[in-house]
């Protein structure tokens, strides 16, 4: 043990969960360096948080240089970073998200998307879909059905939650249509037999799941909640914390699918790295929120905002390239998948790609195989971390800003993984 984990543990939350032992002392690009100086490929981005990278040199000056100008402001007066990004985001936003509420975390963001939704509605139901992974504070969790020991102790948690079916085509031995005929059919039925539509306030959903297990709702179910929710008054919320910001392809999903949320949440990648989160709605909207329903000390913190502004302007140049190394990813993906029976599927989109480890009967989820690959791959420096509620899906989230090389050393180092567990098993 060294001596800074041994100082770690003293002082720090076992709570707060860490997935290795590795001191890092720095990262660059794709790559990130430990103390004894050897270098990791990381596929993790914190996450999916560090999109164009680590370091990248546009946005550190925009923080260096906001840091010597002002670093809090509490809401107490204005400055200038929090409405340029307020601007730089509207710029990309789907068409009407125009208005912004800045926060720190996704978990907050989400929480504030629900609370805006039953203020402005005056109905208190919220249907959730399962699978679905949005924060860990005390509503973010109600809402958060990715992992049931999420929730393990937490009990009575946030009232008036309705939880249905989100399409799981692997999971369910169907197809992509069969799926999404089964999801529809469930929903219906909740709204049939536990609440009207009458009295829900939103569908909360993420249209591609992060934690879940790296499922897309797809474009057909989608579609069916934005025309739901037109039919009953109901505000569509597109927790896009996971996979916005290039993630996916464009800059939201909600853009691949071209399914219109009522209110888009936004975290992680937003800031590159500084603590920023943001929901974001047609003004109409925001204006039905009245000062004072919502507020927040640190949210929209004048240097993270910055660090925003200037990571959205560097991604303008990097999101078009998306699609084409995901082509090449999931080209290289699928030749392993034919190869390695380990390998149940392969799916996602963009760069936010998961690869499902199963059993001999190409099914069952295979934990022993995802202990064994990120082991693995660790010794052989790089750094992967797991996904799904059996924590058996690869979470293949490299930088957007990733060479071709990269990802093929990544993936080489995945192919070696996997014939080593292969062999031994």
């Amino acid at each position: 043990m060294s001596d800074l984990v041994a100082r770690h543990r003293q002082v720090i939350s076992p709570a707060h969960a860490f997935d290795s032992d590795i001191e890092v002392v720095s990262g660059e690009g794709s790559w990130v360096t430990d103390v004894n100086g050897k270098r990791y490929l990381d596929f993790t981005c914190g996450i999916a948080v560090s999109n164009l990278g680590h370091q990248p040199q546009s946005v550190k000056q925009a923080i260096l240089e906001q840091l010597d100008r002002l670093w809090h402001a509490g809401a107490v007066f204005r400055y200038e970073s929090i409405v340029r990004a307020g601007e730089r985001l509207r710029q990309v936003t789907p068409e009407g998200i125009d208005t912004f509420f800045f926060m720190n975390s996704g978990a907050e963001a989400v929480e504030a998307s629900v609370k805006l939704a039953r203020k402005t509605t005056g109905r208190q139901g919220v249907v959730v879909f399962r699978g679905g992974f949005h924060g860990r504070t005390m509503g973010a969790v109600s809402y958060t059905t990715s992992k049931a020991r999420y929730r393990q102790g937490y009990h009575p948690l946030v009232g008036s939650v309705f939880v249905s079916e989100f399409p799981r085509p692997f999971r369910g031995r169907v197809s992509q249509e069969e799926a999404t005929a089964r999801a529809v059919d469930e929903l219906d039925q909740l709204l049939t037999h536990e609440i009207t539509p009458e009295e829900v306030a939103c569908f909360l959903i993420e249209p591609l799941q992060g934690e879940g297990g790296y499922y897309s709702a797809g474009r057909a179910f989608l579609h069916h909640l934005r025309e739901l929710a037109d039919e009953h008054g109901i505000l569509l919320v597109f927790d896009e914390v996971q996979s916005g910001f290039g993630r996916t392809g464009e800059w939201f999903t909600s853009q691949v699918v071209d399914v219109r949320p009522d209110v888009l949440v936004m975290g992680k990648a937003i800031a590159n790295g500084l603590p920023l989160s943001a929901i974001g709605a047609a003004h109409d909207l925001m204006s039905e929120w009245p000062p004072g329903s919502h507020g927040t000390t640190f949210g929209g913190n004048p240097v993270s905002c910055a660090s925003a502004a200037a990571t959205i302007e560097a991604l303008a140049s990097v999101v078009p390239q998306v699609p084409k190394l995901s082509d090449h990813a999931f080209d290289r993906l699928e030749e392993l998948n034919d190869r390695h029976a380990t390998i149940g599927d392969v799916r996602g989109l963009g760069l936010m790609i998961g690869v499902e480890l199963v059993g001999d009967d190409g099914h069952t989820p295979n934990q022993e195989a995802m202990g064994h690959v990120g082991r693995f791959v660790r010794h052989e420096g790089m750094f992967l971390l797991p996904c799904g509620p059996d924590g058996n899906v690869i979470r293949f989230v490299p930088p957007l800003t990733v060479s071709t090389e990269e990802l093929d050393l990544g993936i080489d180092i995945i192919d070696r993984a996997l014939t080593d567990y292969e062999g031994g098993a």
